[in-house]
């Protein structure tokens, strides 16, 4: 069990990780709260990942990257996560709006 520190590290090789054998894989969340640390751990019984923050900002990246695990688990391995992520992506940024009443 290594952990890795790297995040887009440690998400491609457990997308590469569930895609390689879906039905034995396992996404695990673990949150201390006394200690303020997040651990997530994706392994297949042979290959174990882990990515560990103290950070209060990689709370996002693990929503997006538990989105892209429902993606994979609902519609298949094969499934493309670019949606996940460009949807993302354009959720950031809020739309304009200007002040005042509707006419």
């Amino acid at each position: 069990m290594v952990y890795i520190t790297s995040w887009d590290e440690f998400v491609d090789r457990s997308v590469q990780l569930f895609r390689a054998d879906p039905t034995s894989s396992r996404y695990v969340m673990k949150y201390r709260h006394c200690d303020g640390k997040l651990v997530l751990k994706v392994t297949d019984n042979r290959e174990c990942l882990k990515y560990k923050t103290d950070q209060a900002q990689d709370a996002k990246k693990m929503e997006k990257l538990n989105n892209i695990f429902f993606v994979l688990m609902t519609k298949g391995p094969d499934a493309d996560i670019t949606e996940v992520t460009s949807k993302e992506q354009g959720e950031a940024q809020p739309a304009k709006r200007g002040r005042g009443r509707k006419q």
